[in-house]
This record gives structure tokens, C-alpha cells and sequence, in this order.
């Protein structure tokens, strides 16, 4: 299979000890390409840096987390900002506004999210989205826009509606570990759905997929989630695997 990973912290330090290893057990898995989502202006440097190391399979994005959103987050967009216009970038990311670990920045997140769907505008790169408990929300501050950008829902276990209104404003839905997970209704969602709208993820080293679950995940245990879709819609792996690979090319402007 040939498979994108189009969503993987492989920088943060839970790979300090093997960080080269697990990047290329992920290229000898299939998982060629491995997107970068950003966290802060903190993850800049290792990131980049790891992209630097494998031009051919790492590529950066730029973006500040929602729960990275705090008292000073003008000054860390602001930062970003520089770098953005500077570096070269396949994605805003991740971004977007979580309301389960803490309300406290709801306004504040809010406002960070507008700024930087300015920036995937401006820049026409896509939008990598988090949307823990906020998808009513997310899909309110999107309708502002005249304009929609291209991105992702990274992690969507929304409703089926939640997920025909995402497809419905061209966004793809990216499809992680949870799908695996033995109680997981995002099944059911998906099958109604089919597999032309996924792009498939990771999200390592969280959210591990069976028969991994528990693990620090990886990106070459993106054949498990491939695998699993792949029967999940009664289709042959690789065609699974030439479907979101597609779509996750024409996402993110890759060849």
C-alpha cells in the first residue's frame, strides 16, 4: 500500500530516543509521506527539523493548537505570522477550538481560529482543523467566511450530519484510531458515507489503533486504520489506500 499519514507529531519527545527509526519503519510500511501538524511557536524548531532530515517523507505545517490559546496568544500569532511568510508550509495546522479540556479561552480561541483561516486564505494552503466538542461551533465561525478554504476535520467522530454538512463545504474528514475502537459509532457514520471524502491519520503518538491500542503510536501503524476502512467498506486494502492517498494529494498540493 501507499499510504499518507496526514496527520503525526513525530517531533514532540516521545520519539527523542528513535525518532529516525520510527520514520523510516513508517516508510518501509508503506506511509511514503508524514504531515506535521504544528502545536506552538515551542514545536517550531523540532519540527522543522525533523522535515529538514526527510525532505522526501516529513513535511511541515504552521499553526497554533487551540489549547496552546492562552493570555499572549496575539503575540504567538504574530510570531507564527513571520514564520509563515518566510517558510514553506503544506498546511494551517493544527488549528481550531477544543472545549474539553478547558472553557477558559473559548473567546480567545475563537478569535486565533478566525486569524488563521485568514492565513490558509491568504496563502491558499489548507486548514487542518481540531474540533474536540466544538463542531457547532466550528462550522458558525466557517460560515463568516465568504470564502471557504480546503482542509481537513483531523479526528472527525462528529454525527453523520455534522459529516455531510463538513463534506458538503468541501472539507475532507480525517479518519484516526478511533474508528478501530470496539464501541466507536463513527463506523456506522462512514459506511453510509463511503470512502471518497477520508484522509487518513494517525494523530501519533496519541490514539493508537487496534491491535495497538495503549501504545505510543506510529505513523507506520496507519496500515492498521487503512486495513480496518478496508473491510469496513468491503474493498481491496489498496484501493483504499489509492483513494485517500488521492484525495490527501490534492489536499496538501503534494506530488
Amino acid at each position: 500500500m501507499n499510504l499518507i499519514d496526514t496527520h503525526t507529531h513525530l517531533y514532540l519527545p516521545e520519539f527523542e530516543a528513535d525518532r529516525q527509526d520510527v520514520v523510516q519503519s513508517a516508510i518501509r510500511a508503506g506511509v511514503d509521506k508524514m504531515l506535521l501538524p504544528n502545536i506552538d511557536l515551542s514545536t517550531l524548531t523540532p519540527m522543522l527539523k525533523l522535515a529538514e532530515a526527510f525532505p522526501r517523507h516529513c513535511y511541515p505545517m504552521i499553526g497554533l493548537h487551540p489549547t496552546s490559546v492562552k493570555e499572549d496568544y496575539r503575540q504567538q500569532l504574530d510570531e507564527m505570522f513571520v514564520h509563515l511568510k518566510k517558510g514553506s508550509y503544506v498546511g494551517i495546522g493544527e488549528v481550531g477550538i477544543d472545549l474539553y479540556w478547558d472553557k477558559k479561552f473559548r473567546k480567545e480561541q475563537t478569535e486565533a481560529f478566525r486569524q488563521q483561516i485568514e492565513w490558509a486564505l491568504s496563502f491558499n494552503l489548507p486548514l487542518v482543523i481540531h474540533s474536540r466538542e466544538s463542531l457547532s461551533l466550528i462550522f458558525s465561525v466557517l460560515e463568516e467566511f465568504p470564502q471557504q478554504p480546503a482542509g481537513v476535520f483531523h479526528s472527525f467522530t462528529g454525527t453523520q450530519d455534522q459529516a455531510e454538512y463538513a463534506i458538503g463545504k468541501g472539507f475532507f474528514l480525517g479518519i484516526g484510531g478511533i474508528v478501530t475502537f470496539k464501541n466507536a459509532s463513527l463506523k456506522d457514520t462512514l459506511l453510509s458515507l463511503g470512502p471518497e471524502h477520508l484522509v487518513l491519520e494517525t494523530d501519533a503518538p496519541f490514539l493508537a489503533p487496534v491491535p495497538k491500542r495503549g501504545r505510543r503510536n506510529e505513523s507506520s501503524y496507519l496500515i492498521y486504520i487503512a486495513q480496518f476502512l478496508a473491510d469496513l467498506f468491503s474493498i481491496n486494502p489498496d484501493t483504499l489506500a489509492d483513494i485517500t492517498t488521492r484525495n490527501a494529494l490534492k489536499l496538501f498540493s503534494l506530488t
